[in-house]
C-alpha cells in the first residue's frame, strides 16, 4: 500500500500542476480558482488541498516549474567547455529571451509573475540568487582563466545582475519595450567590458 500510494502522490501532484498551469495561460491566474483545477481533474477541491495546502501554494509551484526550466538552461551554459565570454554572452542572452518568451509574449502568465513579485514569494528570491550563483560561477572561470578581472567574484554577479534587470524581469521587459533604451547586445558588450582588464571586450573571444 505504501508503494502505491508514494507513486500516486508525485504523479497526482504533476497532474495538479499542469492542469493549473493550462487554466492560468486560458482564463488567467487570478480567476483560475482550487474548484476550477479539481473540476478539470474530475475530483473535489478537497482533494486537490491533500497535494496542496492552499491555492498559493499550487501557484508558487507553477512558478517554481517554469523558473526551473530557465535555470537548468542556464547551468548547462554555465557548465559547458570554451571561453567564459561567450558562455556569459550566451547564459545572459538566454536568461532574457526565456523570460520575454514565456511571460511577456503571454499576458495570462504575466499576471502570474507580477503578483508573484509583488507578493514577494521565496521562489522569486530563491530564483534569483540562483540566477546570480550562476552567472556567479561563470565570471568566476573567468578570473581564473584571465578574460575577467573582477577581485569580488560576488559583487560582479550582482552588479552584472542588476545591469541586466530591464532584460532579465518579467514586467520590466514588457515596460520597456517602446521605450528608448540599449539593446540586449550593446547592454551585454557593456557588462563584459566592465569585467573584462582595462575595460575591454571582443566578440572576438566568443
Amino acid at each position: 500500500m505504501t508503494l502505491v500510494s508514494e507513486h500516486v502522490e508525485p504523479d497526482m501532484r504533476d497532474r495538479i500542476l499542469v492542469v493549473a498551469e493550462r487554466l492560468f495561460r486560458e482564463i488567467g491566474y487570478q480567476k483560475t480558482t482550487v474548484a476550477d483545477i479539481a473540476k478539470v481533474l474530475r475530483m473535489s477541491p478537497a482533494n486537490v488541498y491533500r497535494f496542496f495546502e492552499s491555492k498559493k501554494a499550487i501557484h508558487q509551484a507553477v512558478a517554481r516549474l517554469l523558473m526551473g526550466g530557465v535555470e537548468e538552461a542556464a547551468q548547462a551554459i554555465a557548465a559547458r567547455p570554451g571561453p567564459a565570454i561567450g558562455r556569459l554572452r550566451e547564459l545572459l542572452s538566454t536568461v532574457h529571451h526565456m523570460n520575454s518568451e514565456r511571460y511577456v509574449g503571454d499576458s495570462k502568465l504575466h499576471e502570474m509573475v507580477a503578483v508573484a513579485m509583488e507578493e514577494n514569494w521565496d521562489v522569486c528570491n530563491a530564483h534569483m540568487q540562483l540566477i546570480g550563483q550562476i552567472i556567479g560561477a561563470v565570471i568566476g572561470q573567468g578570473v581564473a582563466s584571465g578574460e575577467f578581472d573582477a577581485t569580488d567574484v560576488p559583487l560582479a554577479a550582482t552588479c552584472t545582475c542588476m545591469a541586466m534587470m530591464r532584460f532579465f524581469h518579467p514586467q520590466m521587459i514588457a515596460q520597456c519595450i517602446d521605450k528608448p533604451s540599449p539593446t540586449l547586445d550593446e547592454m551585454i558588450d557593456f557588462v563584459i567590458a566592465g569585467l573584462s582588464p582595462h575595460g575591454r571586450a571582443t566578440r572576438a573571444a566568443t
